[in-house]
């Protein structure tokens, strides 16, 4: 809205409004101010707050105060929970909380946690236990993120935008809109973490680029790699408008899958150690300290090459050392690693798409710090594919605030407006909408094609291509739907040089390493001609422009004509004569 309209702004509300990455193992706050967006830290300076509770004595502590009660009072801290909000106690899965305190059925058949919160009496004896409904754990999370954010930013922080998985169901939604509502925080917006996490990386790129021109028709797979499980999405982004066109899940793997290795292999070498020493995986005490220590080394490992345990009375009051590299233990978790690739490349695939169509891939969340994970996808997927993650890109925003940015955005953008606004605007009968199934594009040669509009491109939309004429002459533009095809063909691994001679280093090849190599190729052909059009005596080195208007009908008109003149040609192509998809 403009700066000079006569509008009064006491008609819209006065917000403070945050994004909120609420993560079901860390959480993080955002805030957009003058264009700029930074993650705000809690009191104790983390970024990435770990969402647990811990009850001692009587007093609550969360973020890392008490994530490092995992290990002194398990049973009073809870851990894990944002996955159980909204949900059933027959339906949840509460193996994610064996190391803290578990999840119970509360009355309605929800889920809740018996937890020791009022201190011990006088005479010793313990405080009452407390049964606390996963609404209220989430509310007393949820406030405290409010405090945090509204000490750093000096006012009342009041509303935020709140990322949620992809496949978060309404209910979900639901109870935590009302678990916002009582900690003081309305929810302008939910917004997927895959979007969020996207729409933080274009900011930063259209900002690089000045938004000198209009964001770049890509598809992206946005993977985002979590403590406890990981999510995949595969996005068309045409002209700045996003659309999910498949996601994937895996609700075992994430970060942890990457403790155990190190937590098995740890405790087989203390055993080595000390042979006459219990299992300390056997031992609760032992396998929390062992469960901490393991996160932090496999964090260290990311940023180094080598890292160390270091534990006082592990087992059988025997203090604990180890250093592990980074090969050693890229090697003890392969499978784990290479599970990421298959889990992205099934995404793709649900897609309908072949990793020859992926522009780039976009690594979220904490887990997405190693750089194994990275170099693999690199390797599995063809070169024209980005892999935008620290290890590949020195300029990569962390992925453990991308999504938190993205929210942190989207609050800026809507702040002003009512919820009500807001989510008129954002109903399924506004957003989705018709969407190209097939490319549009200019035949050239004899069955060549040249992508104009991409196929995913929501209508209505207009594009324009300039076709140079270096001999001048007649032109004969032919406005085409374009088919995807992959071709395949076999290369001689030895004839490297190019010139048909074998390298001198490949003389001593065995015979199985000269075995012709696959390689596939993205091909664009014409397919069915959609219109005609001539356009008579272009001049030698004339450009002509043809300009593609997609109606929200899918009709589709187009305009060609040489750059400089007047004249033209104009023709609509109805709706049914193009192939179309109606789905978002």
């Amino acid at each position: 809205m403009s700066s000079d309209s006569a509008i009064d702004d006491t008609q819209y509300p006065q917000r403070t409004a945050i994004g909120l990455s609420f993560g079901n193992s860390y959480s993080s706050i955002a805030h957009t101010a003058d264009g700029k967006t930074e993650v705000i830290a809690n009191e104790e300076g983390d970024r990435q707050i770990p969402s647990i509770l811990s009850y001692v004595a009587g007093e609550e502590f969360q973020g890392a105060q008490a994530k490092v009660q995992l290990v002194r009072n398990p049973r009073n801290t809870i851990a894990y929970f944002r996955d159980l909000l909204g949900r059933k106690f027959k339906d949840v899965d509460p193996s994610p909380c064996h190391a803290s305190a578990h999840p119970v059925e509360s009355e309605g058949e929800g889920v809740a946690f018996v937890v020791q919160e009022k201190a011990a009496g006088e005479d010793g004896k313990e405080g009452e236990k407390s049964t606390l409904t996963i609404a209220e754990v989430t509310t007393r999370h949820l406030r405290k993120l409010k405090e945090s954010a509204t000490d750093y930013l000096g006012k009342d922080v009041n509303a935020a935008v709140i990322t949620v998985p992809s496949d978060f169901a309404d209910a979900q939604k639901t109870a935590l809109s009302e678990s916002a509502s009582k900690a003081g925080i309305e929810v302008l917006q939910f917004i997927t973490e895959p979007i969020s996490a996207l729409l933080a990386y274009d900011a930063k790129q259209q900002a690089a680029e000045s938004g000198s021109h209009a964001p770049h028709d890509k598809i992206v797979v946005v993977a985002d790699l979590g403590g406890t499980r990981s999510d995949v999405a595969v996005v068309a982004s045409r002209g700045g408008i996003y659309t999910t066109l498949a996601t994937a899940h895996d609700y075992e793997l994430g970060g942890s899958s990457l403790d155990k290795i190190l937590i098995e292999h740890a405790a087989k070498e203390f055993q080595k150690k000390n042979k006459s020493a219990s299992d300390p995986r056997k031992n609760d005490r032992s396998l929390a300290k062992l469960t901490l220590e393991a996160e932090a080394v496999k964090k260290a490992l990311s940023l180094g090459a080598t890292a160390s345990f270091s534990i006082e009375s592990l087992g059988d009051g025997i203090d604990f050392n180890l250093t592990v590299n980074r090969s050693r233990f890229e090697l003890l978790a392969n499978k784990v690693l290479m599970s990421f690739t298959r889990l992205i490349e099934s995404a793709v695939q649900k897609a309908d798409l072949d990793i020859l169509d992926v522009d780039e891939i976009l690594l979220s969340g904490g887990t997405s710090h190693t750089p194994k994970i990275a170099s693999n996808l690199q390797s599995h997927f063809p070169k024209s594919a980005v892999v935008i993650a620290p290890a590949t890109s020195a300029s990569a925003i962390n992925p453990s605030e991308l999504t938190a940015r993205g929210a942190a955005i989207q609050a800026s953008l809507i702040s002003g407006f009512e919820v009500e606004e807001i989510g008129s605007s954002t109903e399924a009968v506004v957003t989705v909408t018709p969407h190209l199934q097939q490319a549009i594009g200019l035949v050239t040669g004899e069955d060549g094609f040249a992508v104009i509009v991409p196929a995913e491109t929501p209508a209505p939309v207009r594009r324009t291509a300039q076709i140079v004429v270096k001999q001048g002459g007649d032109v004969l533009v032919r406005l085409a739907e374009g088919v995807r095809e992959i071709s395949v063909r076999k290369e001689d691994k030895s004839m490297a040089n190019g010139n048909g001679k074998k390298d001198d280093d490949d003389e001593d090849d065995d015979d199985e390493d000269d075995e012709p190599e696959e390689v596939r190729k993205k091909v664009w052909k014409a397919g069915k001609v959609l219109a005609e059009a001539g356009i008579r005596g272009v001049k030698k080195g004339g450009k002509v422009e043809v300009q593609v208007n997609v109606a929200a009908d899918l009709s589709v008109t187009v305009v060609c004509r040489e750059v400089g003149s007047k004249g033209g040609v104009r023709g609509t192509v109805p709706a049914g004569k193009a192939e179309q998809n109606g789905s978002a």
